[in-house]
């Protein structure tokens, strides 16, 4: 069921296939176990943390183990993977270590935790949030364990932060010394295509470390091997790899039959996940992204804003999306309690429609039709998108087509690295 480092830097992409060999199922991408799916006769997936469980644990036996999750880690029967591990005596669990948002979920964007006992299990629970590098290796080595588990639902972009809490957990694995399991779980909006600007180093927070695309088309044991391979090469983590059977790079969420659990307070359905690519460069603008509204990414707007936006935005005739003339009033975040106009998307085809493309559009519409249009003081749009290139082109007229024309030859470099390290169909 594992895969080591050694053998990822010695096999490149054909690792999937032994990883899955393992676990008795052939190939991670062809063998999906009997189940009742939704959609065209679809087998269930399972998850890699079902694969790990149905195997006994056995990648973990003989270790202290401590896991980075959140509320998204569940079993197919949404029982917490915690509260699943804590009293099954094949797994010696001894530490939780909780992201952006919290183990349990409890703190909005930008917050998390702390340092805490889990009333329901007795477990110390450790924050990793905003915490990297040798003090985030010393919380591994206080915690006292051998081996550090991931499991956490992803979105699908790169400026998504649990992908963040990843690549710092590996890299401070790699510095205390301590092994590294990334269970996997589905990308949301397929894995089909890698999408958007790719990250300029210059540019580097906690919602793009490295060099990849705004919607990278990975699950994240791909991003765990390609991080490990390409940015951690210097001083890799021992990394093993837990697959999932029954799942293709073109299944969006609602074609696996598992549950969806909103992997933060502003992802509440994979509708939202859909959009958040492209909308959530709003974060970078004084228009609110539908913070405080139920419908967070997909409705956008302000101040001052009427029907000529969605008309113009409409006008592009951009794939697989319309736009509606919309009027909404956050009940937190930007402009809380005040009734703005704007837009709501409405994807009608998922298969064709382009959330990054379909963002930019929105940036360049917004501001030719909004004389109030501004991005935010501190330039946020710059580490959204990795670059200075898409502020200044907006700013200096250009178009969407021009816009996504600057980042098209480093999506292909990105797109070359990626391919290594895929291991579905």
């Amino acid at each position: 069921m594992s895969l080591s480092r050694r053998g990822l830097l010695a096999a490149g992409g054909a690792v999937g296939a032994l990883a899955a060999t393992v676990a008795g199922t052939g190939s991670a991408a062809a063998g999906p176990l009997p189940g009742t799916g939704q959609g065209s006769g679809r087998n269930r997936v399972r998850t890699g943390f079902d694969r790990l469980a149905a195997d006994g644990y056995a990648l973990l036996q003989g270790q202290k183990v401590g896991i980075v999750t959140n509320p998204t880690g569940i079993t197919s029967d949404v029982r917490h993977i915690v509260d699943v591990m804590h009293p099954d005596e094949r797994v010696n669990l001894v530490a939780v270590f909780g992201p952006e948002h919290g183990f349990r979920g409890t703190a909005q964007a930008g917050g998390s935790e702390g340092r805490y006992d889990d009333p329901a299990t007795g477990l110390p629970v450790y924050d990793t949030y905003l915490k990297s590098g040798q003090p985030l290796a010393d919380v591994f080595t206080a915690s006292g364990v051998d081996t550090v588990v991931f499991d956490i639902q992803d979105a699908g972009a790169r400026f998504y932060t649990y992908i963040w809490t990843l690549y710092d957990c590996m890299e401070a694995a790699a510095l205390a010394g301590k092994r590294f399991v990334v269970l996997d779980r589905p990308n949301p909006v397929t894995g089909r295509a890698a999408l958007g600007p790719v990250l300029d180093p210059a540019f580097s927070t906690f919602v793009g470390r490295r060099e990849i695309a705004q919607a990278h088309g990975m699950t994240v044991t791909e991003l765990a091997l390609l991080f490990n391979a390409e940015f951690l090469a210097a001083r890799p983590v021992e990394l093993d790899i837990v697959t999932m059977s029954g799942w293709r790079r073109a299944d969006f969420f609602d074609g696996t039959s598992l549950p969806w659990v909103p992997p933060s307070p502003n992802m509440p359905t994979p509708d939202t996940a859909l959009v958040y690519s492209g909308t959530c460069l709003f974060e970078g603008t004084n228009l609110s992204e539908g913070r405080g509204t139920t419908r967070p990414f997909e409705l956008l707007g302000a101040e001052g804003i009427d029907h000529r936006w969605a008309a113009a935005a409409n006008a592009l005739d951009l794939p697989g999306v319309a736009f509606r003339e919309a009027y909404f009033a956050p009940t937190f975040s930007k402009f809380q309690g005040k009734t703005v106009g704007g837009v709501q998307l409405h994807v009608q085809d998922r298969e064709v429609f382009d959330p990054v493309r379909t963002g930019i559009a929105l940036l360049v519409t917004a501001k030719r039709t909004w004389s109030g249009f501004a991005w935010r003081p501190d330039n946020w749009i710059d580490k959204l998108t990795g670059n200075t290139r898409v502020r200044t082109m907006i700013d200096a007229g250009a178009d969407t087509d021009e816009v996504v024309g600057a980042w098209e030859a480093d999506l292909a470099a990105f797109r070359a690295v990626r391919k290594k390290y895929l291991q579905y169909r």
